[in-house]
């Protein structure tokens, strides 16, 4: 089985005749129909039927044609990743976010980049931390920003930021009276809160607990700027990692300080396989610069 044969083949499949087929590989008839009979005896079974000079795919085909077309569809993937180092000299870099960061701080720190290297191609997507995880510790992505909660094993990966929690609440909300929020403010408080996991929601189950308070939980999300989706229709209040907040003050949330010391603590994380490139390198530096510029404007770590 050669490669000449399975295009062949694809190419009847694809066109409907031995003809169409020559027509578009640019070859004579003939030499279509002798790869598909090399192809039938390397294979074992009939690809085709013959029924009045035509070929009818038989079952056997159709079901060889499925992977042949995952086959190609991979070579598709190597044409369009030669066309894009061509284009793009280096190629491209991929990185993967949480939510809290994908949608604010990492595209000012895209911007930054691109105007150092104009001819990168980026993707960013933007994902929950385990998917984060998944998408890097696999080589698929070569950067991320993931909450602590991952698993780390196997991964390079430094301490990025660690925000202090801030208080999300509507416009005209009772807390929005008090310059800073204390844990006994949200006692049978609607309450929006993080998921089960999320090291914040944790920790502040602890503090609540410990001072016998008990809000009322309206609603649970992974991603604080849901919460502030939340909070600005008017649900309740929530904690939020303070990057995640862009926009929303302008849109009718209040935020106010929170008293007890929770931190979002993200991680910088590296595909484990290789070692970071210049461009990678690079990459890290603008969301060290997009980080400490955030940090500037009022969200200190």
């Amino acid at each position: 089985m050669n490669f000449r044969q399975i295009e062949a083949f694809r190419a009847v499949m694809v066109t409907g005749s031995a003809s169409r087929a020559a027509d578009l590989l640019q070859i004579s008839q003939p030499a279509v129909s002798r790869s598909i009979l090399e192809l039938e005896k390397t294979t074992g079974f009939a690809l085709f039927d013959r029924v009045r000079g035509r070929l009818v795919p038989t079952a056997e085909g159709h079901l060889f044609f499925r992977d042949v077309e995952t086959t190609f569809q991979g070579l598709d993937r190597l044409r369009i990743s030669a066309a894009r180092i061509r284009d793009f000299g280096t190629g491209d870099i991929r990185i993967a976010s949480l939510a809290a960061m994908g949608s604010t701080l990492v595209p000012h720190a895209l911007r930054l980049f691109r105007q150092k290297h104009p001819s990168i191609a980026v993707t960013l997507q933007v994902a929950s931390s385990a998917t984060v995880r998944d998408l890097v510790v696999s080589s698929r992505f070569e950067v991320g920003l993931a909450a602590d909660e991952i698993d780390v094993a196997g991964l390079e990966h430094q301490l990025f930021a660690t925000p202090k929690a801030v208080c999300a609440m509507p416009e005209g909300h009772r807390l929005c009276a008090r310059k800073v929020v204390k844990p006994e403010d949200l006692h049978e408080e609607a309450f929006i809160a993080l998921s089960p996991e999320d090291t914040v929601r944790r920790k502040l189950t602890q503090i609540l607990e410990a001072s016998d308070v008990r809000p009322k939980v309206v609603a649970e999300t992974p991603n604080s700027s849901t919460v502030c989706a939340l909070a600005m229709e008017g649900l309740g209040v929530g904690l939020v990692n303070p990057y995640a907040t862009d926009g929303y003050a302008a849109r009718g949330v209040v935020f106010r300080p929170f008293s007890a010391a929770l931190h979002f603590r993200t991680l910088l994380i590296f595909r484990p396989d290789l070692p970071k490139s210049r461009i990678v390198r690079e990459l890290a530096a603008c969301l060290l610069s997009a980080r400490n510029a955030k940090a500037d404007r009022g969200t200190a770590d």
